[in-house]
């Protein structure tokens, strides 16, 4: 791997090189015109400044103003007279020689907005207007989402503030989906810098863990440049961190909250041993010691318990400033701290397995064993999964953010840290009495004589109860050196035709680490059989069998028993770094355009470790004792010799995994005249995907492949065929787009690219791999190769006035070879798992619109109010390998939706902002459409239907108070309409409850102070 250290060294001589080169340019100028907006005339006596030199003039008796001598660089412009609004002109670029119009139109306003400037000028790009105009800038298709609106939306953190954004939304609360493409086919970023990640499932980064208060803003590019990484393909989600401040700043929060659920709760879940301590970060021993020998503690809490609900709070501090000196350079610093504790929890959830049984044409309980063919199941032994469950979760959140910054006139180099840390206690208890009912309605489990407590029946689809306690660390770190720099205008061209501007380069290099750290989940089942009478005449000489608690056994491990320990680490590093440099240029119309070329390369390496203990499952006493007496809380002082040990059999396999993935592009921004622009280039790219196993015990597994036919195929695991992978593939990603700009206020932009989607490590990986002992089995495939996408995009904006946009695109991707989940049945021992193929194609287009309204345009009674709104509508399908693959005879079908893929989104807000009192109120509504979580699959003939997440809106109301020019108090409600939370399965009958639960409203106050 290339490492960090090397790299810094390398650009840091870089960087020290160019410096000197700061060498004098030709100062350019701004002039312009300013005009009073009522009357249409030009303002005499309007002040201009500019906020990053102090430098000041005044308007003409005409209006005129004109600043002669201005280094080159990017300004903001403020304009003012008293009894006129200020207004601020953002990002005004002066090129060297050159004189840049500006002009402005003011509007009669007898309030002081001096706030208001202030903030445009040192926020930049974290404000909405700033954001608006980078938009209509940008070369691709550009959404973002402002600090000041993710303020005003109550969004507490980047995931939250995601789903403002058309066409995005959330997936399982962390995870970015954009246009309905998921985690594979969406880039995260943070600064630019590519994140690795400690999911154990996916390669995308959990944007939970990084609050609202370090963002400055999240950029959404909808479409692929050159300048982009490959697997850019639903789009690229930038967080841009808080930088530097123009002033100095010191800003105190503090605040409390509670949900609709938690407080006052006095049955919250919780263990005993659960506590999250203040920080964090509990030692409970790692899956290396465990193997090792480490001495296990048994006398820890098996299962349950409850206990007063948590109090949430957080408190973040943020402090900054900058000094110039009078050579000419600026140094800075941002430091920022933020620490928050949060809390969840329901009592209402389900979670049920069922399929479609052709020959009945109804829905019934998924059995095991399965006796969906019997005439008469009531005398049978099964279980059955129709759980009622309850969760209760505590989570701690700190970290920090620190900022170094150099800059001269054409120079910076910043340094930027950022820490997050996340704890959570995640304590689950699920009850499935429900398949008892089903089978014998109206079931009485306390009569010994009730039909479902017979003999023959009592282990008939009994009462079943399973206890997870899973505790859970996470971490992100990572280490950012980046600069840019302007070089000396060299003065070359081809006549007045095309001349080059000063040459632009930036770069930067990373080193970056996510952990997961999962130390002694534990997993404790039970089946609950009920107290039985024996039929006459031996009832008469018998007594009952007596109600008692029993083993519930991992299905697929027979010897394993009902206890489980866990634990589980995952860490993946990545060294990264990036050179791009353009060559601006001044074409024969005036216009200015640019080349760029840049490098890249991003080198991950990821250990994933588990070891996993359980009792056995033979010769385990059971407990007597009534359902509601959990055999849990007795467990290990009843049973001190069935506590886990290591299993005879050892399933578990740990893998090192590497990626590494080198680029190098060109691309152009060429305008042909003062309307068109063309936009094109070419990123050629490598990937090296590598796994390397260690399983524990190489006798104990077992390889399972896909034959080409799509069969699955056995093979033992050897000394040599441990089932290691190796991946290799070069791809050529063409781009070209153009942007016409047929009047000033109206954009029409278009373009076709080529992007990949990568395989995840465990999609690789043909060995079974279990989140728990017993549970869903996830085997990979070795044979899994990348996906590619054809992606066509156009888009209009229109923004009639400054603030104001309307918007819409059509966008379309054809998918080939796209990576999508089957369930199979093992060749030896009949199990079912689920693994990853490539389906031959797929396809998803849809339309955007957006609309952003200032409503004093409508009436002066309305002034200060705002409204915005953007839907998404979604078609997706992807083609089956064969018709009606992985699906019973009778229900043959070729084509299905994609996965992930919501039918439609819909976002629309309502703020009022009234600068002279200091309020600010917003009202946000957001819906998701109908979301294809699962596709349809089939066990032992019977079908298991697609299963869809069903549409849900969530409402959410904030306000904030200026209570003088130092305190704001602010309030937050959340989900105000509390919709159950449900997915389906979408059957031949209809649609049949999978899960559902309530999240429960959330009410927080804040104070906060800014020095």
């Amino acid at each position: 791997m290339v490492k960090a250290s090397v790299c810094l060294r390398i650009f840091l001589i870089v960087g020290l090189v160019c410096s000197p080169l700061a060498a004098a340019r030709k100062a350019g100028g701004i002039r312009g015109m300013v005009y009073d907006l009522d009357f249409e005339a030009p303002l005499a006596g309007a002040q201009v400044t500019i906020a990053e030199t102090g430098e000041t003039t005044e308007a003409t008796d005409q209006g005129n103003y004109v600043f002669s001598e201005v280094k080159p660089g990017t300004y903001t412009l403020v304009f003012s007279k008293d009894g006129y609004t200020r207004k601020v002109k953002a990002d005004v670029v002066v090129s060297p020689g050159r004189m840049t119009e500006v002009n402005a139109s003011l509007s009669g306003e007898f309030l002081d907005m001096e706030e208001f400037v202030v903030q445009d000028v040192q926020i930049g790009t974290g404000t909405e207007a700033a954001l608006l105009d980078l938009r209509m800038k940008s070369p691709e298709l550009l959404d973002s989402i402002s600090s000041e609106l993710m303020s005003r939306a109550g969004a507490s953190d980047a995931a939250g503030a995601l789903k403002l954004v058309a066409g995005a939304t959330i997936q399982d609360g962390k995870f970015a989906v954009i246009r309905g493409l998921p985690d594979r086919y969406v880039n995260s970023q943070l600064n630019d810098i590519r994140l690795p990640t400690a999911d154990a499932d996916k390669r995308a980064v959990q944007l939970d863990q990084f609050p609202s208060s370090v963002i400055e803003s999240i950029q959404v590019s909808k479409t692929f440049t050159p300048d982009q990484q490959g697997d850019a393909s639903g789009g690229a989600v930038n967080i841009i961190l808080k930088g530097i401040p123009e002033q100095s700043i010191l800003n105190l929060k503090t605040g409390i909250s509670f949900n609709s659920q938690v407080y006052g709760e006095n049955d919250f879940l919780t263990y005993d041993g659960g506590d999250l301590d203040f920080w964090g970060m509990q030692d409970r021993g790692t899956a290396d010691g465990i193997k090792a020998g480490a001495p296990v503690n048994n006398n820890v809490a098996a299962g349950v318990s409850t206990g007063g609900a948590p109090t949430d709070y957080n408190w973040s501090v943020t402090a900054g400033g900058k000094h110039e000196f009078e050579e000419g350079f600026r140094i800075g610093a941002l430091g920022s701290f933020f620490y928050e504790t949060d809390s969840s929890f329901y009592d209402d959830g389900i979670n049920d397995s069922r399929w479609f049984v052709p020959e009945k044409g109804i829905m019934e309980p998924q059995t095991s064993p399965d006796v969906s063919k019997k005439d008469d199941p009531t005398t049978q032994e099964f279980n059955t999964s129709l759980f009622d469950v309850t969760q209760g979760t505590e989570e701690v959140k700190w970290g920090g953010l620190g900022v170094l910054g150099l800059e001269t006139e054409a120079h910076k180099l910043s340094l930027a840290y950022m820490y997050t840390h996340v704890a959570e206690n995640e304590v689950t208890l699920a009850e499935d009495t429900r398949g008892k009912e089903f089978y014998f309605p109206g079931y009485d489990p306390t009569d010994n004589t009730d039909p479902g407590n017979a003999m023959d029946s009592r282990s008939t689809a009994p009462y079943l109860r399973t206890e997870t306690l899973q505790y859970t660390e996470r971490t992100t770190e990572t280490l950012q050196f980046s600069g840019t720099h302007e070089l000396p205008d060299m003065g070359f061209g081809f006549g007045e035709k095309f001349r080059f501007l000063a040459p632009e380069f930036d770069w930067y290099v990373a080193t970056s680490s996510a952990e997961m750290y999962q130390p002694d989940k534990r997993q404790f089942g039970t089946i609950w059989l009920p107290e039985s009478a024996w039929d006459p005449p031996l009832d008469q000489f018998l007594d009952p069998l007596p109600a008692t608690h029993t083993q519930l056994q991992p299905g697929s491990y027979i010897t394993f028993g009902n206890y489980q320990r866990i634990w589980k680490s995952i860490c993946e590093e990545s060294d990264q770094y990036s050179l791009n440099i353009k060559f601006p240029f001044e074409q024969w119309t005036g216009d200015e355009g640019y080349f760029k070329f840049g490098i890249f390369n991003d080198d991950v390496e990821r250990n994933y470790k588990q070891e996993s203990l359980s009792n056995s499952g033979l010769g385990v006493d059971g407990y007597e004792a009534a359902f509601n007496e959990f055999w849990s809380s007795v467990f290990p002082n009843t049973n001190p010799d069935d506590l886990p040990v290591q299993p005879g059999v050892d399933p578990d396999v740990n893998y090192r995994g590497e990626q590494h993935i080198s680029a190098w592009y060109y691309m152009a921004d060429m305008p042909l005249n003062p309307y068109f622009n063309i936009i094109g280039g070419a990123r050629f790219e490598d990937t090296d995907l590598s796994i390397v196993n260690t399983p524990d015990d190489i006798d104990d597994v077992t390889l399972i492949g896909i034959t080409p036919d799509g069969n699955p195929i056995e093979v033992a695991m050897s000394p040599d065929n441990k089932g290691d992978v190796s991946y290799k593939q070069q791809d050529v990603l063409p781009s070209i787009g153009f942007s016409f700009n047929p009047a000033k206020s109206l954009t029409i932009r278009g373009s076709y690219s080529e992007t990949v989607a990568r395989q995840t490590f465990k999609e690789l990986s043909p060995i079974q791999q279990t989140e728990y002992l017993g549970g869903d089995v996830f085997i990979g495939n070795p044979d899994l190769k990348m996906s590619a996408l054809k992606n066509y995009d156009i888009r209009v904006d229109f923004t009639p006035y400054e603030g104001g946009l309307f918007s819409a695109s059509y966008f379309r991707k054809d998918i080939t070879d796209p990576i999508e989940y089957v369930r199979m049945i093992a060749p030896t021992g009949g199990y079912a798992y689920t693994t990853a193929i490539n389906y031959p194609e797929g396809q998803l287009d849809g339309f955007e619109f957006e609309i952003r309204q200032k409503l004093d345009m409508l009436s002066e009674k309305l002034k200060g109010f705002s409204v915005g709104a953007n839907a998404t509508l979604i078609n997706s399908e992807v083609t089956l390998p064969s018709p009606g693959f992985g699906l019973p005879p009778e229900f043959q079908i070729a084509k299905r939706d994609m996965t992930n893929a919501p039918e439609h989104l819909y976002n629309i807000y309502l703020t009022y902002n009234q600068p002279r009192t200091g309020t600010n109120l917003g009202l946000f509504y957001t819906v998701r459409g109908d979301t294809l979580v699962a596709g349809a699959g089939q066990s032992n003939g019977n079908l298991i239907p697609n299963i869809y997440e069903t549409e849900y809106g969530t409402l959410n109301f904030t306000m904030s108070q200026k209570l003088n020019d130092t305190w704001k108090l602010g309030f937050k409600a959340k989900n105000l309409l509390d919709p159950a939370i449900e997915s389906v399965y979408r059957s031949p009958v209809g649609d049949v409850t999978k899960t559902s639960y309530h999240k429960g409203m959330e009410f927080s106050i804040s104070l906060s102070a800014t020095f």
